[in-house]
């Protein structure tokens, strides 16, 4: 096609992909939405990103783009009608420049997660993002959907880790908007307009993203629990011990690493028979600047407590590094064990902390009361509220049965969430999964003001259409 020529004289013929090459940018993670595209561009620089859009316009293409495909959502996968590029970042994957004075690092688009905390650790710095995928999902993507992970209950949302971005705009203009300052009160935030808008505003290209001094020592402990109620009591214990030295507590139901050890045999949990029958789990994470004994000395002082008082039952506290990962990996693992069972249907919320428990209670009743025998797998960063509330087909459906009844499980858990003043997306993003969930549980006043952002920046809808926004 002469359209595709030209695009490959802007990139070169390897980085122009079409026909059954492009079939692993087509499909999702999760293996729930595909798409046609015209073809996969990899662009090597913010330039051609720019001639990329610049190209789209004149010849009535929109755009998707995509990072490491890792999204939950179906954010950075092209519809069926085929008049898509996806343009993919995997070659914007330069780390340009650190900073260890000013305590941040620029980074392209497409740097793995991974390797940014490789970066920051090489000179004895922190980038204290981490999430089970951050072997495989970028910069870029995480930027997209202001990702969160594990670490969140201390250093926040992607949103809050960056400083500034370069932006490839709808029109093809770059904003170099690249500052790595803390403070700068010079009018809107552009800056936040594009951290989580998945695609549908600009490109981002770039990032200047804030590190942290490495810890001088971190203790890890993983927790049984008889209830949510006494995993909410043992959070309270730990922020009141730790302070801003807490920087992470998961929560997991027992039938999530049941699963684990099921789908990976080489991994254990480290209790004895009572304790693997504890309904509810916990794992929490100390991070000291001061000492590895000091470090020590106050988590058992914390845990003792939270054992006296009889909200935790037992406690395995790592006693090395390699055991702290073990520790982590289990948890890690959960979302791969959820893949290997098969589908289920998928919720990321955020309750108020002190809430959770009774959500959980409501909630599972009404899923009984209305499709008996579903399984409960609940897990998440119990610490900034968000849960992984998944419903899974148990042994009272097939995988397609239960399929069939996700919109009225959705709805059933979507109402429940909003019952408790929560969002039905706490760091995962809308996508097309929940895009026209929307319309029933956002402010609708915030919901015009989206849209008009949205014409504003994207007048023409080449932008990732579709994602986040129903079509005008």
């Amino acid at each position: 096609m002469q359209e595709l020529a030209s695009l490959r004289s802007l990139l070169g013929t390897d980085n122009v992909v079409v026909g059954a090459d492009m079939a692993p940018y087509l499909t999702d993670w999760r293996e729930r939405y595909s798409g046609e595209a015209e073809a996969v561009v990899r662009p090597g620089t913010t330039e051609e990103v720019s001639k990329i859009v610049l190209w789209c316009r004149e010849h009535g293409f929109s755009i998707v783009p995509q990072g490491g495909n890792t999204g939950l959502c179906g954010g950075a996968t092209p519809d069926q009608r085929g008049r898509q590029i996806v343009v993919s970042l995997a070659r914007l994957n330069r780390i340009r420049h650190i900073d260890s004075d000013n305590d941040t690092i620029e980074v392209e688009a497409g740097c793995i997660l991974q390797s940014v905390q490789e970066a920051a650790e090489q000179v004895g710095r922190l980038f204290p993002l981490s999430l089970a995928a951050e072997g495989s999902c970028t910069i870029g993507g995480n930027l997209a959907t202001n990702a969160g992970g594990t670490q969140v209950l201390r250093y926040g949302n992607t949103r809050e880790l960056c400083l500034g971005l370069e932006v490839v705009c709808a029109d093809g203009q770059i904003w170099h908007g690249l500052r790595a300052l803390r403070k700068d009160n010079t009018g809107y935030d552009l800056r936040d307009l594009f951290i989580g808008s998945e695609g549908t505003l600009g490109i981002i290209t770039a990032a200047t993203l804030k590190l942290y001094p490495l810890p001088v020592a971190q203790c890890t402990a993983m927790l049984t629990l008889n209830s949510l109620d006494d995993a909410v009591k043992t959070l309270s214990l730990a922020r009141a011990g730790f302070g801003a030295s807490l920087t992470g507590f998961e929560v997991m139901r027992r039938n999530c690493l049941e699963g684990v050890v099921r789908c990976f045999p080489e991994q254990r949990l480290p209790f004895d028979e009572a304790g693997l029958q504890s309904p509810w789990f916990a794992l929490l994470e100390l991070s000291d600047n001061e000492s590895e004994a000091h470090a020590r000395e106050r988590f058992e002082v914390v845990l003792g407590n939270a054992i006296e008082v009889g909200v935790v039952q037992d406690a395995v506290i790592a006693e090395s590094v390699a055991q702290s990962k073990a520790l982590w990996h289990l948890r890690e693992s959960i979302p791969l064990s959820e893949k290997i069972f098969g589908k289920s249907v998928k919720h990321d919320v955020s309750i108020p902390v002190s809430s959770i428990p009774a959500f959980v209670e409501k909630t599972n009743a009404l899923l009984q009361a209305n499709f008996a025998g579903v399984e409960h797998v609940i897990f998440g960063h119990l610490g900034d509220g968000n849960l992984h509330y998944n419903v899974a087909r148990g042994t009272a459906y097939s995988e397609d049965e239960l399929l069939a009844k996700q919109r009225e499980i959705y709805q059933i858990v979507h109402d429940s969430v909003h019952a408790f003043h929560g969002s039905i997306s706490a760091e995962h993003g809308v996508g097309q999964l929940k895009r026209d969930l929307l319309t029933r549980y956002k402010d609708p006043v915030e919901l015009a003001l989206m849209h008009k952002i949205k014409q504003a920046l994207d007048p023409d809808g080449v932008m990732n259409p579709g994602k986040v926004l129903q079509e005008s």
